[in-house]
């Protein structure tokens, strides 16, 4: 298991981060805010898909009413995006939502910042504080010349002090950047100066598949490091996918203990059976299966039960055929056009 950084606890929504609870997967909302129906529909879709607190954006007065309409759908936690508009935070949390993501220092003077202050707090609702590399002040800017890391810091323990100045301090704290050096680099910064607990990302990561490699290196090292109560994979996709995604992530660090763990060998010229499409297939049967198992599927014998000991059932190719073993163990000899089969009835009686 991987050691954690300590930090705060926060509560959302029911939901707790931070002081070593387990690492909550977050989405955002991409349905235009005018379309209360299709916001709600992907909402129910990211709550299967298994999103344990959700964002959507609040541009305008209007999109007020997605909170509540949202809420009653789901029993996931609902963060409100504002941007500019302190009014937008005071609307949301009277509206019932369960944390507001604001960067304090774009919504007008001291006064207003109280008054956001002073609501949230009246309903224990938190604060993420969300830094990146477009909205650093421009005052900071021309001090560093560029959205630098220590740049980010600054701007980061600006608006910190902003909510502090008035004794508030649920705070979650994000500082993206689309640079995944520059991310990791300013993470781990924050890290040392605050406990509060970090929502980390890479933001503008790209495509599904730029995307994601993006956020596996860079979410992925820092949780490595210990550093972490929260994430989100930013993609230029279906955000169902983020889901998938962040909990592949998780998974592979052993920070997800829900779902199947694939090992398959990348084949060689040993393999004797059609490896890929073997592999791709028993994936997408155990897509939904929830069981906390690892499941391998090599190309031969030295890939298979020795390799691939620890797995707790797999399959080791041959000629035609496959070996299925269990915890290293052979069982029996299968023909090539009943592994897929066989294979999932065993899991079934796992």
């Amino acid at each position: 298991m991987l050691h954690t950084i300590p930090s705060r606890q926060v509560n959302i929504g029911g939901v707790t981060i931070g002081g070593g609870a387990p690492i909550a997967i977050q989405s955002m909302l991409s349905v235009p805010a005018a379309d209360i129906a299709g916001n709600i529909a992907q909402a129910i879709a990211l709550e299967q898909a298994g999103c344990q607190i959700l964002r959507v954006a609040i541009p305008n007065h209007n999109a007020v009413a997605l909170i509540p309409a949202i809420k009653e759908n789901i029993s996931i936690p609902l963060v409100a995006d504002i941007h500019f508009d302190y009014r937008l935070a005071l609307e949301s949390v009277a509206a019932g939502i369960d944390k507001i993501r604001i960067n304090p220092g774009n919504i007008g003077d001291d006064s207003r910042v109280k008054q956001v202050v002073d609501a949230c707090r009246a309903k224990n609702i938190p604060i993420r504080i969300g830094v990146n590399s477009g909205s650093v002040e421009k005052e900071i800017l021309a001090k560093h010349g560029s959205p630098t890391v220590e740049a980010l810091l600054e701007s980061a323990q600006y608006h910190i002090g902003l909510l502090q100045k008035y004794d508030f301090d649920d705070i979650v704290v994000s500082i993206k950047a689309s640079d995944v050096p520059k991310m990791i680099a300013v993470y781990r910064a924050m890290a040392q100066r605050y406990a509060y607990p970090l929502h980390l990302g890479v933001t503008e990561a790209g495509t599904e598949r730029m995307g994601l490699i993006k956020s596996a290196i860079g979410i992925g090292s820092l949780l490595c490091d210990g550093i972490g109560d929260t994430i989100r994979v930013s993609l230029t996709a279906d955000p169902v996918k983020e889901i998938t995604a962040a909990q592949d992530i998780l998974r592979s660090l052993g920070l997800y203990r829900k779902g199947v763990r694939f090992i398959s060998c990348p084949t060689c010229g040993r393999t004797s059976i059609d490896l890929i499409g073997l592999a791709n297939r028993v994936e997408q049967a155990l897509a939904g299966c929830d069981k906390d198992i690892s499941v391998a599927i090599m190309g031969c014998i030295v890939n298979g039960p020795g390799e691939a000991r620890e797995a707790d059932i797999g399959i080791a190719g041959g000629v035609g055929e496959g070996l299925l073993f269990k915890k290293g163990k052979a069982l029996r000899k299968i023909p090539e056009a009943q592994i897929v089969d066989e294979l999932l009835r065993e899991i079934e009686k796992m």
